[in-house]
């Protein structure tokens, strides 16, 4: 069991029966009352981030996740297609347990599928992933205005908002964690 002081960013635990991932927490001591902690959590099951707020002297059970280094080969409708890197064992990911993460999916990429007791709960991506830009509109002579953007379409057909001077053809790094672009490959 894990008291709410010992809790840091990227612990699992189950809360009320579902599986969680520290994105965020925070201590808070108010000048009136008792201490009490707010934390931002991602369900690993379902994707969705929740906010919860919870008194210091609560316990919590730790998830022990597994990660299983594996490979993306190809996907066929909404079926993806791994291999396990140790057992060279092929393993299938439906679109609902891969969720926005199909967006950033290259063949051949190495990424971590997470199990919970052998229940399969998603992937875990590299922090930044190697696009090439596909389509994207020419820079307008002129529109120079601090940080100018335009909308790029990638490769895996993800549209990513980039700087003015990133032509077609290019390639780029994008941030995984919230779809951004990084900077040039």
């Amino acid at each position: 069991m894990i008291g709410v002081n010992d809790i840091k960013n990227g612990m699992t635990l189950i809360i009320e029966g579902n599986i969680y991932q520290v994105i965020e927490f925070l201590h808070v001591k108010p000048g009136k009352g008792s201490a009490f902690m707010k934390t931002k959590l991602r369900n690993l099951r379902t994707g969705g981030i929740v906010e919860k707020t919870f008194n210091t002297n609560v316990k919590f059970e730790k998830a022990n996740i597994n990660k299983m280094n594996s490979q993306y080969l190809y996907s066929m409708g909404d079926v993806y297609y791994f291999m396990n890197m140790e057992t060279y064992e092929q393993l299938e990911l439906s679109k609902d347990q891969i969720g926005d993460s199909a967006n950033y999916l290259i063949e051949n990429m190495n990424v971590y599928i997470i199990l919970y007791e052998g229940e399969l709960l998603g992937i875990d991506l590299p922090d930044k992933v190697e696009f090439t830009v596909v389509e994207t509109e020419p820079a307008v002579r002129g529109n120079t205005t601090n940080n100018a953007m335009k909308d790029a379409k990638v490769d895996t057909g993800m549209i990513v908002k980039v700087p003015l001077f990133i032509e077609q053809g290019e390639k780029i790094l994008v941030t995984t964690s919230d779809g951004k672009y990084s900077s040039r490959a």
